[in-house]
């Protein structure tokens, strides 16, 4: 996976996942919707609407003194730490 910064302010990020799609996007910005202090998280993928871009374009707003890239740190953790979890749990099941 690479990360490439669009723009960046100090309340929004605008941020290319090259090599993903809906699947991981769904996930990382459902992620982002249960940061505290995340005001909005999107993604667009359609290269037809977006100039002929085709890497997903994750976009992050974020209420005031909350920095983007700390929101965007702390629910990539929340990821990881829900998959370690649920593969807990199934290691534990069968």
């Amino acid at each position: 996976m690479e990360l490439r910064v669009i723009d960046k302010t100090d309340e929004e990020l605008r941020i290319e996942v090259a090599g993903e799609d809906h699947t991981f996007m769904n996930v990382i910005k459902g992620a982002l919707l249960e940061t505290e202090g995340v005001a909005a998280a999107t993604y667009d993928v359609n290269p037809e609407q977006s100039g002929g871009q085709t890497e997903p374009i994750l976009s992050i707003k974020t209420e005031s003194g909350v920095d983007p890239l700390d929101a965007l740190g702390d629910a990539s953790q929340h990821v990881q730490t829900t998959v370690e979890d649920f593969s807990a749990a199934f290691e534990a099941a069968q």
